[in-house]
């Protein structure tokens, strides 16, 4: 699998289901939330903004994409609404490596360039350095409709997790 192939497969709505530990609180949280990724044109004036902005030619990037969502935990009453621009960026010399442009990262509410990879057995490995933390998360396909998405935010100096969580997705079907 490639990077081109990875977003393919995710462009569509999803249903998430994601649990999280927070250390730091001792808290565990439910998140149940609606996901829509779809397919951005390299052309389109986020994507050149954002390539721009990392100082990155526009013609470098494939399959841009946004991603929204929306979701309840049961942690607060507070809807969790966003959306992200993504952007990667193939290592030309290595088409399972590159990074992840992103103008609203996962761990820090700032742009955000992460390194990817993807493994042998098709998980996507995405590695995101903030200022005050690091991300890590990895995805993968169970079946076309079915993906799991497990990640880790540690410690800027990566000597202590903060929050882990677990995610399955199930892609939202068409009804007849």
């Amino acid at each position: 699998m490639d990077i081109t192939q990875f977003v393919s497969s995710s462009i569509g709505q999803w249903k998430s289901q994601r649990s999280a530990h927070h250390m730091i609180f001792s808290h565990f949280e439910a998140v149940r939330s609606a996901i829509d990724i779809v397919a951005l044109t390299p052309d389109n004036p986020a994507v050149i903004e954002l390539c721009q902005a990392y100082d990155i030619d526009p013609s470098q990037a494939v399959v841009p994409f946004q991603m929204s969502w929306e979701g309840e935990s049961d942690w607060n009453d507070e809807v969790l609404k966003g959306s992200t621009i993504l952007v990667p960026i193939p290592d030309p010399n290595s088409p399972d490596r590159g990074q992840l442009l992103r103008d609203r990262g996962y761990a820090e509410t700032m742009a955000a360039a992460a390194r990817y990879h993807i493994t042998e057995d098709g998980v996507f490995v995405l590695i995101t350095e903030y200022n005050r933390a690091a991300a890590e998360e990895r995805i993968w396909f169970v079946n076309p409709n079915l993906r799991f998405r497990v990640s880790t935010i540690k410690t800027s100096d990566g000597t202590g997790v903060v929050t882990a969580s677990f995610s399955s997705e199930l892609r939202a079907m068409a009804t007849p």
